[in-house]
C-alpha cells in the first residue's frame, strides 16, 4: 500500500528543486519535439515515466509528488510553446 509520508527533504531544497527541475523537463520536452516534429510525445514519455514510478516505488512523499507535479508543467509548457510557435509560422528544424 502506498502511503503519503514528510519529505526527507529540507524546505530550502525542495524550493530550489522544484524550478530547475521545472526548467530542465521543459528544456528536454522543448528539444524532443524540435527534433521529432511531435507537440505531446514527452509528455506521453513523461506520463510512461510517473507509471513506472508508482510501481517502482512503495512509500511516496509530498516531495516526491511536487517534483512529479513541477515536471508535469515543464513538460506540457514545451508543447504548448513549441504549438503557439508552429501556429505563429515558426519552423524548428
Amino acid at each position: 500500500m502506498t502511503m503519503l509520508a514528510v519529505p526527507p527533504i529540507s524546505l530550502v531544497q525542495l524550493i530550489i528543486s522544484v524550478p530547475l527541475l521545472l526548467v530542465f523537463f521543459f528544456g528536454i520536452g522543448f528539444i524532443l519535439n524540435m527534433i521529432l516534429k511531435t507537440t505531446w510525445l514527452p509528455i506521453y514519455l513523461f506520463l510512461a515515466l510517473i507509471i513506472y514510478f508508482a510501481f517502482k516505488v512503495n512509500t511516496v512523499h509530498v516531495a516526491d509528488i511536487t517534483w512529479l507535479v513541477a515536471s508535469l508543467v515543464g513538460v506540457v509548457g514545451s508543447g504548448l510553446t513549441i504549438r503557439f510557435l508552429r501556429a505563429n509560422g515558426y519552423r524548428m528544424f
